[in-house]
């Protein structure tokens, strides 16, 4: 039986294209140079957009490469079985050259050769896209991967939401795809496929045609070329390959894991919450690394990816307590990984030093305060704990709060250096929430109070709730309806402040606004003002907000239930603020600035004549 390591896959994944006519690259930083919409690489196809568009790359049309990335959407999941933040994403690229009846077979060769991953074709499943009202289904593939060897049962026909992939900023290459899957187990009923949540399917690699380009406003073009964009992580393919039952168990984390080990005294398998503790120190440690010791690499800081490797960090400190980590141990562990990756990603090596001092500062600087900042939160517990007592006492019928309130949160931001994500977390264990709305409301009115003396902030940038900022605060949900409709969907509010005399709305876009594209907004805004709308405001659980397309900032810290606000079949929006009661009363909509303010994030300044 054959035996798999992280770099005998490396090779072999490289060889295999190598050996049919491709280039190895080099992976390229996890900052993105070419999609201002992210904050770092999520994907091996970041570096490469300009070629996908039809640049000429120097090392040709067939490139393959194992390309670090960063996903941070899942960051609060790390401590299960299989999320990482970093992972290595093994590639190869076809740059207007082959397509799918080239690598539909090399695909079959490689998962199930005996040279290569060796896997039994009976166990393996493809989906392919099923259609739409937009393309038809994709029989080429399906019909290819029957000829190649796969199961005619085995192949899916699934929808744009499973088969399609891209683009992962707003804009950019993307096509259907087809995905491969590992059959773990007997299906738990008839209808069960891929997308099923059984565990019957585990995916193990994507290949993308790339067709289109999305534009900014939604729409799609033809590419001048066709592309083929595949990808295949290297944690998965390895604790697949090896019969782990977790990432965490391969030999990518066996060093780290021996130094833990080692500085608290405790096995990674002692007990769940023990072993969820080490993955979580594993995985940030590791990701802080390569951040920190990236070729453009990052320090901690309370803006952009600096405060992603901040929050890490500290989540990291907040779990090494748990089982005892001693201060100062990160670096030690980042040793580790310096000397497991550095063969591969060389400017670990040359940023030793800068790692390791990053880290201990950074470790130094929270292990501060967060002795006295968890006391601070057990405080708010105990308040509300006894705010529940006494309330349950005078009234039989009374429904307790579990919600730390948001200037608390804020306090344990600004005083003692929780990220409020991290508060957030800790609430959760405990079966409390954090008013999230109200945080953003204390972050505001600290902001605002440093640039215009002491102007106390309201709930969703308001300066203040005087019928003049309320009446701008509406005019907010109706810009952003706009913008959405003159581009897409995927614009979304990024800040707000609105005072007495205008509102400020950021939001993403990758290029500034034509004079065209303002005047539309303005003219669809003004439309519904000379409508004379209702604004209907309801209040209804969050699933039932989700379910009928209501818009939201924090969709995934609010409470239970939450206000909602109609504006006609033109504006739904989950909000706190106040509102005007009908659209009548806003006046004329004039949008008096649009600028950039930040990578990918525009603002446009705006009054109410």
């Amino acid at each position: 039986m054959k035996t798999y390591t992280s770099q005998s896959i490396r090779e072999m994944y490289l060889n295999f294209f190598k050996d049919r006519g491709h280039k190895v690259i080099p992976s390229a930083s996890l900052i993105p140079e070419n999609d201002p919409t992210v904050l770092f690489t999520t994907a091996g196809m970041h570096p490469l957009v300009p070629y996908l568009l039809g640049e000429k790359h120097p090392a040709g049309t067939r490139l393959t490469d194992v390309q670090k990335c960063v996903r941070t959407g899942d960051i609060d999941d790390v401590g299960d079985a299989s999320h990482c933040t970093f992972f290595e994403m093994l590639g190869n690229w076809s740059l207007g050259d082959y397509f799918k009846q080239e690598m539909i077979p090399w695909s079959y060769e490689f998962l199930t050769g005996k040279d290569y991953l060796g896997l039994d074709p009976d166990k393996l499943a493809v989906t392919v896209f099923g259609g739409d009202e937009t393309l038809p289904c994709d029989d080429e593939a399906a019909a290819l991967w029957e000829k190649a060897g796969i199961k005619r049962e085995n192949i899916y026909y699934m929808s744009r939401e499973n088969n399609w992939w891209g683009p992962a900023g707003l804009t950019g290459p993307c096509g259907t795809d087809t995905e491969m899957f590992i059959i773990r187990k007997p299906k738990c009923s008839p209808t069960c496929n891929p997308d099923c949540k059984c565990g019957a399917f585990l995916e193990i690699w994507n290949d993308v045609f790339m067709r289109f380009n999305k534009q900014a406003d939604g729409t799609y073009t033809e590419l001048s070329q066709k592309n083929v964009d595949t990808g295949m992580g290297l944690e998965r393919a390895l604790c697949v390959l090896t019969g782990k039952s977790s990432v965490y168990e391969t030999d990518l984390f066996e060093d780290a894991i021996k130094v833990i080990s080692t500085l608290t005294g405790k096995a990674y398998d002692a007990d769940p919450e023990t072993t969820r503790a080490f993955r979580v120190i594993l995985d940030h440690t590791r990701t802080a690394t390569f951040m920190i010791g990236d070729e453009k690499g990052i320090v901690p800081s309370n803006t952009d990816q600096g405060y992603i490797l901040r929050r890490i960090i500290r989540r990291a400190v907040r779990f090494g307590r748990k089982i005892d980590l001693p201060e100062g141990s990160l670096a030690k562990i980042a040793a580790a990984y310096i000397e497991k990756y550095k063969s591969v990603y060389p400017e670990l090596e040359v940023n030793r030093d800068k790692i390791f001092e990053e880290l201990a500062k950074e470790e130094a600087k929270f292990t501060k305060t967060l002795q006295q900042g968890l006391k601070e939160f057990e405080k708010c517990l105990n308040g509300i704990e006894r705010k529940n007592a006494f309330m349950a006492q005078n009234n039989p019928d009374y429904v307790p709060e579990k919600r730390i309130n948001g200037k608390q949160a804020f306090h344990l931001y600004d005083t003692y250096g929780f990220p409020v994500e991290i508060t957030d977390e800790m609430a959760k264990e405990r079966g409390y929430s954090v008013d999230m709305d109200g945080y953003k409301a204390a972050f505001e009115e600290h902001q605002s109070k440093s640039k215009a003396g002491s102007e106390q902030k309201f709930a969703c940038g308001l300066a203040d709730n005087k019928e003049a900022t309320t009446r701008l605060h509406t005019a907010t949900h109706l810009l952003h309806a706009a913008l959405k409709k003159v581009y897409s969907d995927e614009v979304n509010q990024k800040g707000s402040n609105i005072t007495e005399e205008r509102l400020r709305f950021d939001f993403n876009l990758p290029q500034p606004m034509t004079a065209e594209e303002i005047k539309k907004v303005e003219d669809l805004v003004n439309e519904v003002i000379a409508q004379n709308l209702p604004v209907v405001m309801q209040e209804i659980s969050l699933e039932e907000a989700k379910a009928q397309g209501f818009t939201g900032l924090f969709e995934s810290k609010y409470g239970e239930r939450v206000k909602t606000y109609t504006i006609g079949d033109f504006s739904k929006e989950i909000c706190g603020g106040p509102h005007a009661a009908t659209t009548g009363e806003l006046g004329k909509f004039k949008i008096t600035k649009e600028q950039s303010c930040g990578s990918g994030l525009r603002r446009i300044k705006a009054v109410l004549q």
